[in-house]
């Protein structure tokens, strides 16, 4: 094992299939094992000067990102963003995540049993009713 923080083997590799025959192209393999739940992460990284820590730490953190927004997509109920700009990005996920608050405190001073989701819907339905 390499002593640089859970790094387990830093390779170069060469893709060499029928659309890199003009120009093979080379990567980095990195294997990472992480401390805490003991799980082995394998990288490919195209970036060949960049510290293979780096590289491993940039990778852990995009996909936090990609399980954070899973999250919001699955409970907050945003399926798209209104806008491309971060402060649009922002302001609609902190909105979201008011209601989630709400609802959650609600759900917990009335002792309510449903699901958020079921709670969702409920007020979804009830709101608009005229």
């Amino acid at each position: 094992m390499l002593k640089n923080k859970g790094l387990t083997c830093i390779q170069t590799i060469q893709l060499t299939g029928a659309r890199a025959k003009n120009r093979p192209i080379r990567l980095r393999c990195i294997g990472d094992k992480d401390a805490h739940t003991g799980i082995q992460y394998t990288f490919l990284a195209h970036h060949l000067k960049l510290a293979a820590r780096t590289i491993a730490d940039i990778d852990k953190a995009r996909w936090q990102i990609e399980l954070f927004f899973k999250w919001i997509k699955q409970n907050l109920k945003v399926k798209r963003f209104l806008g491309a700009s971060k402060n649009t990005v922002l302001i609609q996920t902190e909105i979201a995540m008011c209601v989630y608050l709400l609802l959650s405190y609600i759900r917990f001073l009335n002792h309510i049993q449903p699901s958020l989701q079921q709670m969702l819907r409920l007020l979804q339905l009830n709101l608009f009713e005229r």
